[in-house]
């Protein structure tokens, strides 16, 4: 993770590309497939964990590990009021995974926990919910924008 973690991972980076007036990028084909999770989610997954028995291993997941970074960008470009393939395509990060995948079954049997922003429309409802924190907190993350972009461009990204 680096100093701009906070608007260098995709979903960031193209929310915040769009509020800055830059086409979002797509990296490769676009086929690479994540396991997203909401912030709320995760964070109240987390606190749960954190009153559990110490030494218990858990992991988090959303089961929304089938959406793909193509379907999130289109859906982020849409959400934003740009047409779905208002991107631009970018060479692939080297080594870039093309698949995670989290079983978060213990989560979910042992501590009850389930999150709330899953399928398709959960998915969706989660991304708007980011769009809109992130266009109310541009002052938390502009001033680090350009100095993103020039690295991401200087790895032809």
């Amino acid at each position: 993770y680096g100093p701009y973690q906070h608007i260098e991972k995709f979903i960031p980076r193209q929310i915040t590309n769009i509020l800055s007036g830059i086409k979002p990028k797509l990296y490769g084909t676009g086929e690479q497939v994540r396991d997203w999770i909401h912030v709320d989610d995760h964070n109240e997954a987390v606190h749960l964990i954190d009153k559990s028995p110490i030494g218990e291993t858990w992991i988090i997941g959303a089961d929304n590990d089938h959406v793909n970074n193509k379907a999130v960008i289109e859906m982020i470009c849409e959400l934003m009021g740009r047409p779905g393939d208002w991107y631009e395509h970018v060479n692939d990060r080297p080594g870039h995974d093309m698949r995670y995948a989290m079983d978060s079954t213990k989560l979910r049997k042992e501590l009850g926990w389930q999150p709330r922003y899953t399928d398709q429309n959960g998915m969706r409802d989660g991304l708007k919910a980011t769009i809109d924190w992130y266009d109310a907190h541009r002052e938390w993350w502009q001033g680090d924008k350009d100095n993103v972009e020039q690295a991401y461009a200087k790895q032809g990204q």
